[in-house]
């Protein structure tokens, strides 16, 4: 037996050996091949369409860079490949490869040199992956260069992979492209002498044949990272939150600049085409997670003071503003969908930055370099009582990391996780100090969050690949606030606590069916565990104790799915159709949500785009179970459906030049199923405290409608500017059934963010950047004061009867960054000033009971934010 099974081996390795000796016989015959070609006028075009002809050999090349219709003079006659090529490049800058029947034609891949840094300039390497933006698979052989420097390219290896040497230290755009495919071009990348630069470029396939139609390079900056979006999307460049002045290292505070996106002052709560901050969804590594936002939801739902996901560890992220595809559920007005980037697989790099917020440090690097696995940790510690006097005294830390592992059969697996920890401590004043209750109140703030996760992305073959994960999130706040009496007692007048995991299992099969369609199919199942206490004071301003609000402690699940495509049906028409489902096992509530949206791109420089879709938002876990008497019957929120809201949009997107763009967008969305008290104005869309005492039914209503402008100049020769414009109306219907304008009714927002950035010193290598914003806006809407109630309760009680009939005066403010950074060989210097809301002109002011005077105070709302710090990153 043994015998036969060592016979019939044999015979496969003289099978495979013979065939093996033919292929290669046969590509020695084919490269042997003598070529003639004899012309007095030939382009290189038709010089490569003969030389196919005549060895059976195929040619690609970069249609873009190298120009092919050229003209020349060209006599070859029975000449090797290797010398007719030779003849025919010669004075191109181009090389050619050939690898099995394929002829690579591309630039040279430049070669490291050793550098003097006192003489020579600082050079850096970009090195990145060029991949199908459908599939995620490596494209082999394609060309990668940088746009003003075409000299300076290369081509991807057989994984996807290239390498460009001896890049001069600034900002370049970088441009890939490939026969079959879209040229792409990745715009203001930052080049510096500590950090090799990592760029993915995901291409698309060409539905036309590109000796059909010839498709010129552009650039596509606000395209989103998820191919899947269309429209309604917007790309969240972390070189962006870094560089604008609004930034703040932070991308709520950056989206605060977008066409739409109204800011707040005193947080980097957002608020979203009229919508409230807490319709907005976060998610991260595609699993939605509670608000990662230092101090969230304490002085305003759906913000905090500072993001924890730092620039040091964030990659390209997307930002949704619209009718957003059908992946995504469970948010009314938009959704930040976070990436974690994977850490230098090549070599370590580190980063540590101190200022007035306090210390940074930052590490990355390969865990085997054999095997390209890596490894990428940001810790933060900081305190604002630097920054902000100790008037303000929040302490807070941030731990993110991811760690990547590659392998060459099994996928990709990666680990991820992010925690807060936010500690805030308030101690009463003397008796002789007393003038409004706060003085005498003593709190605490206790926050932790946590989120993390196991991912795996495996390709079946090279158009179908599944991505999946398990993931956990955590949350735990405990608010307690205790007032001192006039008889000198400790009276309790807040205790909340509130714990939440959630377990989230996810996944998702994305499938390529041809170049003209994609879909992408999923699941996700939620598990929640709950357990809050809600006890609060009525009336603070008379010394009351506390009542019950809500309590709760159990599980419950939540089960979605969804289907998306996305089907080009031709070069200039794209359509993208989808539903999502989901069902909340808490209350038996359902929803499904169809989505769909069509582009139209009858040129180069022209597109227009038109999206409809279906979103409804559950509310949070401790709205279901407040419970209050009501005629001698316990009534309660637990059967509290979705909210809802139709979302329209159109959108106009014109490429004025290679570096000037211009979009249009306006849009109408009617809200439904709103949560509202009966006989009340009001409206869960209005709502900002951190905690809810009222109950509720879905009979509210809500529509926003209005047209966002966008006119951006990308960064050249160091300069750039952006200039948003919104004009909107904000309207709800509480439980009274009568229509009002909204809290965040603003009606106007305008934005202008400019920037420059000077390469300086003697060999022009050091980088000095200014960057600013000035933003005028309406002012919100609010609720006049109650005098007659205020007085009796001795806090301030607002007259609902009147909701947001008042509005405060139109706000102009600024912000400021100035950076300046210098480039060593091994290591860079960054010294920078960043200044938030430098005009003080915020229109907000507040009022406040005044317990020494018994006046009802008015005090002007303020905003300052300073940072002033010193990075060095080796």
């Amino acid at each position: 037996m043994n015998r036969i099974n060592t016979n019939k081996q044999l015979g496969k390795l003289a099978i495979f050996l013979f065939f093996t000796f033919l292929f290669l016989t046969a590509i020695a015959q084919n490269k042997e091949k003598k070529i003639t070609i004899y012309h007095k006028s030939i382009s290189l075009k038709d010089a490569f369409a003969q030389i196919e002809t005549q060895t059976g050999y195929s040619i690609a090349y970069e249609q873009s860079n190298l120009d092919i219709e050229k003209k020349r003079s060209l006599s070859i006659k029975n000449t090797t490949i290797d010398k007719a090529l030779t003849q025919l490049l010669k004075g191109t800058g181009y090389v050619y490869k050939i690898t099995g029947y394929h002829i690579i034609i591309s630039l040279p891949d430049n070669k490291p040199k050793p550098v003097n840094e006192n003489t020579q300039k600082l050079t850096q390497t970009i090195r990145g992956i060029v991949v199908d933006s459908k599939t995620n698979t490596p494209i082999e052989y394609a060309s990668v260069c940088i746009v003003d420097e075409p000299l300076l390219g290369s081509s991807t290896d057989s994984r996807g992979n290239f390498r460009i040497h001896n890049v001069p230290i600034g900002r370049y755009n970088i441009q890939a492209s490939f026969m079959g495919y879209q040229t792409r071009i990745i715009s203001e990348v930052s080049v510096t002498s500590s950090k090799e630069v990592y760029v993915e470029i995901p291409v698309d396939e060409s539905v036309q044949d590109l000796a059909e139609v010839l498709v010129k390079p552009e650039i596509k900056k606000d395209r989103t990272v998820n191919p899947m979006a269309i429209t309604g999307g917007r790309m969240i460049s972390i070189e962006e939150a870094s560089r604008f002045a609004n930034g703040f290292d932070d991308p709520a505070r950056l989206s605060s600049a977008f066409a739409g996106v109204a800011g707040d002052v005193g947080t980097n709560a957002v608020a979203i085409r009229g919508n409230s901050p807490q319709f907005t969804q976060w998610r991260l590594e595609g699993v939605e997670i509670p608000n990662p936002t230092h101090f969230a939801d304490i002085s305003g739902l759906g913000g905090g003071f500072l993001s924890a996901l730092s620039t040091q560890v964030i990659g390209n992220s997307d930002f949704y503003n619209g009718a957003f595809p059908a992946e995504y559920n469970n948010a009314l007005s938009g959704v930040f969908d976070m990436h974690l980037r994977n850490g230098n697989n090549q070599k370590y790099e580190h980063t540590f930055q101190v200022g007035l917020m306090g210390i940074d440090l930052a590490s990355e690097g390969p865990v085997n370099k054999k095997r390209g696995s890596s490894y990428l940790i940001n810790y933060r510690f900081s305190t604002t009582s630097l920054a902000t006097g100790n008037d303000i005294n929040l302490k807070y830390q941030d731990l993110a990391f991811k760690l990547n592992f590659p392998t060459r059969k099994a996928g990709t697996f990666s680990i991820w996780g992010l925690g807060l920890i936010d500690r805030n401590k308030s101690e009463r004043l003397e008796r002789s100090e007393w003038e409004i209750m706060g003085d005498r109140q003593s709190g605490e703030n206790k926050m932790d969050k946590s989120a993390g996760g196991l991912t795996h992305q495996y390709s079946i073959n090279e158009n179908t690949y599944i991505r999946s994960s398990l993931s956990a999130t955590y949350s735990k706040d405990h608010t307690m606030v205790e007032q001192q009496t006039d008889d000198d007692l400790i009276v309790k007048v807040g205790d909340i606590q509130n714990s939440k995991w959630d377990i989230v299992l996810n996944s998702f099969l994305n499938k390529r069916f041809s170049a003209r369609h994609t879909n992408r199919t999923g699941i996700t199942v939620t598990g929640l565990r709950y357990d809050l206490d809600y006890k609060v004071s009525p009336y603070f301003g008379l010394d009351k104790p506390m009542e019950q609000i809500s309590k709760g402690s159990g599980e419950s699940t939540v089960f979605s799915a969804y289907s998306s495509s996305v089907i080009n049906l031709s070069n200039q028409l794209t359509t993208s159709l989808g539903v999502n489902a989901q069902y909340f096992t808490l209350n038996d509530n359902w929803s499904v949500e169809p989505r769909v949206a069509l582009k139209w791109r009858p040129n180069p420089n022209h597109s227009f785009a038109v999206a409809y879709g279906l979103h409804s938002r559950r509310e949070k876990l401790d709205y279901y179970f407040v419970e209050k008497e009501i005629n001698g019957k316990t009534a309660s929120n637990r059967y509290l459906d979705f909210s809802k809201a139709h979302h329209f949009g159109l959108t106009y997107d014109w490429n004025i030049n290679q570096n000037l763009h211009l979009k249009i967008e306006p849009y109408y969305q009617y809200l439904y199923h709103i949560p509202v008290e009966d006989n009340s104005s009001f409206s869960i869309i209005n709502h900002e405290e951190f905690y809810l005492d009222k109950i509720l039914t879905n009979k509210g209503t809500g529509r926003n409608y209005g047209i966002d402008i966008t006119l951006e100049q990308y960064m050249k020769d160091g300069f750039y500017y952006m200039v948003t414009g919104s004009l909107f109306k904000s309207k709800y219907k509480g439980g009274d059934g009568i229509w009002r304008n909204t809290r965040l009714d603003k009606s106007f927002l305008l934005n202008l963010l400019a920037g420059k950035e000077w390469m300086v010193g003697r060999l022009k290598q050091n980088v000095l950047s200014i960057n600013g914003r000035l933003f005028f806006q309406g002012g919100e809407r609010y609720t006049p004061v109650d005098e007659e109630k205020s007085m009796e309760e001795h806090d301030i009680v607002f007259d609902e009867s009147k909701a947001y009939s008042k509005r405060f005066n139109p706000a102009i403010n600024g912000d400021v960054s100035i950076s300046f950074r210098i480039n060593k060989k091994r290591v860079s210097h960054e010294f920078s000033l960043k200044i938030l809301n430098v005009g003080m002109r915020t229109g907000i002011h507040f009022y406040q009971y005044n317990e020494r005077t018994n006046i009802i105070e008015e005090k002007e709302g303020t905003g300052l934010i300073p940072n002033i710090s010193y990075k060095i990153y080796f």
